[in-house]
C-alpha cells in the first residue's frame, strides 16, 4: 500500500505540466489550508517556503522579499526567513484577507471585523484609514476579500458577502458598484479598463467593462474534465491568457488541478496539480520574468 500511495502522489505531481508540455511557470503562491507561502520552480519543486496562518495574498517584491496577508495581519519576509516588516490586526477576531505593497513603501490591507481599508507605513503605523460599510447580516469572515489601490488613487474592494465589487475614490466615496455571480474573491483592474472578477463558489470568472457588460467569462464546465471549483486568486498575463487559482476546499481537496491557465478563447494550456505538497492554493504571482510590482507592471 505505501508503494501504491507513493506512485499515486508522484503521478499527481507529474500531472502539473501534462496539458501544456511546452509551458512551464515559476510562481509564488499561498496555500490557505496548508498554512504556507511558497515559491515553486518551473519544474514544480518548492524552492522557498514560510509558514503563515491562512495566507490569502502574496507578492514577490523588487528587493527579493515576500509580502503576504495572513488571517491575523500582514508580513514581509526575507529569503533568509527573517521578518522585515509586520502588521498585526488590532484585536482578536479581525481577519485580513488582502495586502498590497504600495510605491511609497506603505502596505494596503483590508480588515474584516473592523471593516476598513488601511495603509500601514514601515513603522507599522496606520497612515490612512477608510471605513467600509457592508450589510449587518454579513458575518465577519464573509465581509471582504480582494482589495487593490489603483494608479489613479482609487480603491477596488471585493464585498464577498454582498456579491459585488466596489470602486471607491481616495476619500472612500463610492464611485461604482458591480454585482457579480456567487461570492467574489478577487477583482483586478485591467489595462483596458475592464474588471476581471473571480466569483468564488459561483464557479466562474467574469470580465466586465465599465458599462457593467460581460466582455469575457469562463463557466464551471467550460474546460472539459476540469471543473471550476471555488475561484480565488487570478492573474492576467501579458499574452492575454488568464491564470486562475482553483481553490479545492469545501470538500474537493485532491480532486482537480489547483491552478489553470486559460486562453482568451477558453482553451486550457497549462495546469498545476501537486496534492502531495499543497492543499488549497488560493493566490498566485507568476515569476517567469522580473516584474516590479510597485510600478503597476502586473495585473493581479
Amino acid at each position: 500500500m505505501p508503494r501504491l500511495l507513493s506512485s499515486l502522489l508522484c503521478t499527481l505531481t507529474l500531472a502539473s505540466h501534462a496539458i501544456g508540455a511546452d509551458i512551464q511557470h515559476r510562481f509564488l503562491c499561498c496555500d490557505y489550508s496548508g498554512d504556507k507561502v511558497c515559491i515553486v520552480s518551473a519544474e514544480g519543486k518548492i524552492e522557498w517556503q514560510v509558514e503563515a496562518r491562512r495566507p490569502q495574498d502574496c507578492w514577490l517584491l523588487p528587493n527579493g522579499n515576500v509580502l503576504f496577508a495572513y488571517v491575523g495581519g500582514a508580513k514581509e519576509v526575507t529569503p533568509g526567513q527573517e521578518v522585515a516588516w509586520e502588521y498585526k490586526a488590532p484585536e482578536k477576531g479581525v481577519e485580513c484577507h488582502a495586502a498590497q505593497p504600495l510605491a511609497n513603501g506603505n502596505v494596503l490591507i483590508v480588515e474584516c471585523g473592523t471593516s476598513r481599508l488601511i495603509e500601514v507605513d514601515r513603522e507599522g503605523k496606520i497612515a490612512k484609514e477608510i471605513p467600509l460599510v457592508t450589510k449587518p447580516e454579513v458575518k465577519l469572515h464573509n465581509q471582504y476579500r480582494g482589495a487593490r489601490k489603483l494608479p489613479n488613487g482609487h480603491y477596488l474592494v471585493v464585498f464577498k458577502g454582498e456579491g459585488k465589487v466596489v470602486e471607491l475614490d481616495a476619500d472612500g466615496k463610492i464611485l461604482r458598484e458591480q454585482k457579480v455571480p456567487g461570492d467574489p474573491h478577487e477583482a483586478i483592474a485591467l489595462k483596458n479598463g475592464n474588471w476581471l472578477v473571480t466569483c468564488g463558489d459561483g464557479h466562474q470568472v467574469v470580465e466586465v467593462n465599465p458599462a457593467g457588460e460581460t466582455a469575457w467569462s469562463l463557466g464551471e464546465n467550460d474546460l472539459p474534465g476540469h471543473p471550476l471549483r471555488l475561484m480565488a486568486g487570478a492573474q492576467r498575463l501579458p499574452n492575454g491568457n488568464t491564470i486562475l487559482c482553483n481553490y479545492l476546499g469545501h470538500g474537493h481537496i485532491g480532486e482537480n488541478p489547483q491552478i489553470y491557465e486559460v486562453t482568451p478563447d477558453k482553451k486550457l494550456v497549462w495546469s498545476f496539480a501537486d496534492h502531495a505538497q499543497f492543499k488549497t492554493i488560493n493566490q498566485i504571482q507568476i515569476l517567469d520574468t522580473p516584474v516590479d510590482v510597485l510600478k503597476e507592471e502586473i495585473y493581479r
